[in-house]
C-alpha cells in the first residue's frame, strides 16, 4: 500500500479510537503570502483564478479564516494614498495592476461570500526586502530616510522613531476605516533577525535619549511595546470589533536566559533577539489573539514542538491562543511512536489536550491546496469535517444578538427554501453578521453544542433544503451571530423533506 494512503487510513482509525475531535468553536486559519512572489507580474485574471481555486479548496478543508498579506515592505496590495503599489503584485513598485483591481477588497468579498473571516496581514517594520533593488518615489524610505536604518540588506523602519510609529498607525487606520476586515494581523518581524557580524545602528540614538533605561535591550523592547500598544489603540478606536492578532516566533525565551519562565529550548528568542516581549502584550491585553509559529517537529533537538505548545498553553492564556502550524514540516516528519504515519495525528492530539489552545493557522495555504502528505484530505474528512464558529472574545463584546425572526420553509421556483428575517439590532454589537443553521432528525435531541448538526454558517437569510419527496421530518434551528461570533437563542422550524 502506498505510504500516503496508508497514513490516511491509519489517521482515520486513530480518530475513531480517540473519539470525535469536533469543536464547535475553533479558529481555522491559513496564511496567504505575497512576499514569495507567487502573484508577481501575473495578469489580474490569473491571480483571481488562482485565489478563487485556493479559497474553494480551503473552505472544503474546513478553513474559516484567511490571513492575507497586504503590506510586505511598506507597500500595498490595495489602493493606498500613503504607500505605493507592491512589486509583489504588479512586478514594479508603484505600478498599479492592469487590468485594475484591489486585491484586499476582492479577497474580503470572496472570503465573506464563503463564510470566512479575512484578516489583513501587514509587516509593521520592514521597509525593503533584500530582493528589492529600487523604491518608488512615494515610498516612505525615500521620503523619510531618517526614519529607517539598513540591516542585513534590508531597510527597517526604526522602532525608536516616533514619527515612523505614527506613520504605520496612520496606514493601519486607513485600512481599518476603509475596508470591512475582520482582523489586522502582524507577523514575527520586529527588530530584525540577527545577522552574524552586523550590529543594529542605533547606539547613538540610545545614548542621546535612553529614557531612563540603562540597557539598550530594555530600551529596544520598550520601543516595540509602545508601538504595539499604540497600534492596538488605533485599531479599536476606529472599529472595536476588528481583531488585532500577532504571530511571533515560536520561542519566547530559553531556560538558559530565563530559568524561571523560559522553555526547555535552545533557539532564537523573541525577548532577547527580536526585542519582542510578546507575553507583556498578551497579559496586558494589547493584542486580541496570539499565534506563535511552532514550525518544528515533535522531538526536535533545539525546539521541540511538544515542549513549546505546552509552554505557550501555560504562559499565554490571557488572550485566545492559536498555533502556527507548518503543513510541510508536519507532513514530512515521522511520528516518533509510529513510523508508518507522519506527525499530524500526534500534533492534533496535543492541540486537543491543551487547555487554552483554541485554533490553528496553517503555514502556508498553498501546501494545504497541494494536499502535502494528505494533510488537506485528513482535515476535510476528519479533524475539520464539520464547520466551526469563531472563538469568543468577551473582552471585546459578550452580548449576544437577538434571534432570527419568522423562520419558515417556502416552496419557490428554485426549490424548497428555509427563510428567516434579520433580527433587530442598532449598535455594532447587536447586529447579526451571520447565521448558523442546524438540522436534527425526528426524535433526535436538539443540541446546538453538537457541531456535527451544523449544515451551514452563512451571511444569507435563506438556506436551500435538500428535499426528498417528503419522506422524513426534521427540525431546523437557526441562530444569529454578531461580529464577535456571539450566538443568539434559537429559532425553530419543523420541516418534512
Amino acid at each position: 500500500m502506498h505510504i500516503m494512503k496508508r497514513f490516511y487510513l491509519i489517521a482515520i482509525l486513530l480518530l475513531s479510537v480517540l473519539g470525535s475531535f469536533a469543536q464547535k468553536r475553533e479558529f481555522r486559519g491559513a496564511w496567504i503570502q505575497a512576499v514569495n512572489g507567487q502573484f508577481q507580474g501575473l495578469p489580474t485574471q490569473v491571480i483571481q483564478q488562482k485565489l478563487s481555486r485556493q479559497l474553494d479548496v480551503l473552505k472544503a478543508d474546513g478553513v474559516n479564516a484567511i490571513i492575507f498579506q497586504v503590506r510586505p515592505e511598506c507597500d500595498a496590495l490595495y489602493k493606498s494614498d500613503y504607500e505605493p503599489w507592491s512589486r509583489y503584485l504588479s512586478g514594479q513598485q508603484g505600478k498599479a495592476p492592469n487590468p485594475y483591481w484591489d486585491p484586499l477588497q476582492w479577497m474580503i468579498d470572496q472570503c465573506h461570500r464563503r463564510g470566512m473571516e479575512l484578516h489583513a496581514w501587514i509587516n509593521p517594520f520592514r521597509a525593503k526586502t533584500k530582493g528589492t533593488s529600487s523604491l518608488a518615489n512615494g515610498h516612505v524610505a525615500v521620503r523619510h530616510p531618517d526614519w529607517t536604518f539598513p540591516y542585513g540588506g534590508q531597510l527597517i523602519l526604526n522602532p525608536a522613531c516616533k514619527a515612523a510609529a505614527d506613520y504605520t498607525c496612520k496606514v493601519v487606520d486607513d485600512i481599518v476605516s476603509r475596508y470591512d476586515i475582520d482582523g489586522l494581523h502582524i507577523d514575527d518581524y520586529f527588530y530584525p533577525y540577527p545577522v552574524a557580524g552586523e550590529s543594529i545602528p542605533d547606539e547613538n540614538q540610545f545614548r542621546a535619549n535612553p529614557r531612563g533605561f540603562k540597557n539598550i535591550g530594555d530600551w529596544r523592547r520598550d520601543n516595540v511595546n509602545r508601538f504595539i500598544k499604540q497600534l492596538d489603540e488605533t485599531i479599536h478606536k476606529r472599529k472595536p470589533w476588528v481583531k488585532f492578532g500577532v504571530s511571533p516566533f515560536g520561542i519566547y525565551r530559553n531556560q538558559g536566559s530565563d530559568p524561571k519562565n523560559g522553555s526547555a529550548t535552545n533557539g532564537l528568542q523573541n525577548y532577547d533577539d527580536l526585542y519582542a516581549d510578546v507575553l507583556l502584550w498578551v497579559n496586558n491585553g494589547w493584542v486580541d489573539y496570539c499565534v506563535p509559529q511552532l514550525y518544528w517537529n515533535i522531538g526536535h533537538r533545539v525546539a521541540d514542538y511538544k515542549t513549546l505548545i505546552k509552554w505557550w498553553d501555560k504562559h499565554a492564556a490571557n488572550r485566545p491562543l492559536y498555533i502556527g502550524e507548518s503543513v510541510t514540516a508536519t507532513a514530512n516528519s515521522t511520528d516518533i511512536d509510529n513510523p508508518n504515519i507522519n506527525q499530524m495525528p500526534a500534533k492534533h492530539q496535543l492541540h486537543r489536550s491543551s487547555r487554552h489552545v483554541q485554533g490553528t493557522v496553517l503555514w502556508y495555504a498553498q501546501a494545504v491546496e497541494d494536499n502535502v502528505g494528505n494533510y488537506g484530505s485528513v482535515l476535510r474528512t476528519a479533524y475539520w469535517k464539520y464547520p466551526a464558529l469563531q472563538p469568543l472574545m468577551p473582552f471585546i463584546d459578550s452580548k449576544r444578538p437577538k434571534k432570527p425572526r419568522k423562520v419558515k420553509a417556502v416552496w419557490t421556483s428554485d426549490g424548497y427554501i428555509l427563510f428567516w428575517s434579520v433580527p433587530r439590532g442598532k449598535q455594532w454589537g447587536d447586529v447579526a453578521k451571520q447565521y448558523v443553521v442546524y438540522r436534527f432528525a425526528k426524535g433526535e435531541k436538539v443540541n446546538t453544542e453538537d457541531p456535527s448538526k451544523i449544515v451551514a454558517i452563512t451571511s444569507d437569510t435563506f438556506y436551500k433544503l435538500p428535499y426528498d419527496k417528503g419522506r422524513n421530518k426534521y427540525t431546523y434551528i437557526v441562530t444569529a451571530l454578531d461580529r464577535m461570533s456571539n450566538e443568539s437563542k434559537a429559532k425553530k422550524a419543523k420541516v418534512k423533506l
